[in-house]
């Protein structure tokens, strides 16, 4: 393993599982794609030809492992509980945590595709083109899946699905 890669990892492992668990919904099957993403990760380091590029290139790998894990399984397992670790992601715990569940909900219902933008977008803050190298898409694609995605979202927030 190269250092880089493994500081990479070690510094953001919560987000690996943050992000592979919006996929999964299970906390075991996140942890599996994570370990699966990382297994990829190490067996093609090779393919890393620059180093500024390992986050694109990583969440490509544990977005991959994410929608693979989706086709084999056939089926979005339920969620009782989030992870606490979502909850991290922009703030307090205890700011409006009934909201925030209902909005997280919201997210897991959308297709993997319009899932995989938003959940970058806005749970990892990045920016549309790093988005659209990660899932191999041109730009407008990711645009187009964002405005979707967002439209869906709205929705149902003013349909009272969030209230």
């Amino acid at each position: 393993m190269t250092p880089q890669l493994e500081e990479y990892i070690l510094q953001y492992q919560s987000r690996f599982y943050r992000l592979a668990f919006t996929y999964v919904n299970d906390p075991d099957a996140a942890m599996d794609v994570v370990q699966n993403a990382i297994v990829q990760a190490l067996t093609h380091i090779h393919s890393l030809r620059e180093p500024a590029y390992m986050q694109t290139w990583f969440y490509r790998i544990l977005v991959n492992e994410g929608l693979g894990y989706l086709r084999k399984h056939k089926r979005l397992l339920p969620m009782e509980t989030p992870p606490e670790a979502f909850f991290a992601v922009g703030g307090d715990p205890e700011d409006d945590i009934a909201r925030r569940l209902d909005v997280y909900r919201a997210v897991e219902r959308l297709n993997p595709k319009l899932r995989t933008v938003v959940v970058l977008r806005f749970y990892e803050d990045m920016q549309l083109n790093e988005i659209a190298q990660i899932t191999s898409t041109n730009i407008n694609t990711v645009k187009s899946r964002l405005y979707k995605a967002l439209e869906i979202l709205r929705g149902e927030m003013q349909e009272g699905d969030l209230a």
